[in-house]
């Protein structure tokens, strides 16, 4: 079994597959950063606010200790019902900013990468009556005749 798990986990596609998932999460890192503390804050100007995240909706009962609190985190800490809209925008633009920037880099790899000439199509498999047919004939023409 350890045998066949080593096999497993040798294998290429595995191992690229780990690299991708790691340097998928330190990438993921670095655009919430740029969101969050370079582009939010442009579009939360722009908007009339300073950071979506203090848009929300209370939909149930505040704790005595957190009444007349602005602080959505808190609430959410302490249990209270809270429809964020604002961390939800939050998150749509996280994700079409690391959507685009994908984007972007996929079309710059693959412009730098060579194109791969076309290879030329395999000639189509010969039809098995035809196959038959000219063995017939090559035989007839093998024996002598008569």
């Amino acid at each position: 079994m350890f045998k066949e798990f080593k096999t497993f986990i040798m294998r290429g596609n595995v191992l690229d597959l780990a690299v991708a998932v790691i340097i998928g999460a330190a990438f993921g890192k670095i655009v919430t950063s740029l969101t969050d503390d370079v582009i939010m804050p442009i579009v939360g100007k722009i908007f009339g606010g300073l950071d979506f995240s203090s848009y929300f909706v209370i939909l149930g009962k505040v704790p005595e200790a957190l009444a007349g609190s602005s602080d959505y985190a808190a609430l959410k800490k302490a249990g209270v019902p809270v429809f964020g809209y604002g961390a939800f925008i939050t998150a749509a633009v996280n994700f079409l900013i690391l959507a685009f920037i994908i984007f972007l880099l996929i079309r710059a790899v693959n412009r730098l990468m060579p194109k791969a000439d076309e290879a030329p199509a395999a000639p189509a498999a010969e039809p098995a009556d035809i196959a038959l047919l000219r063995e017939i004939r090559d035989e007839l023409k093998a024996r002598p005749r008569v």
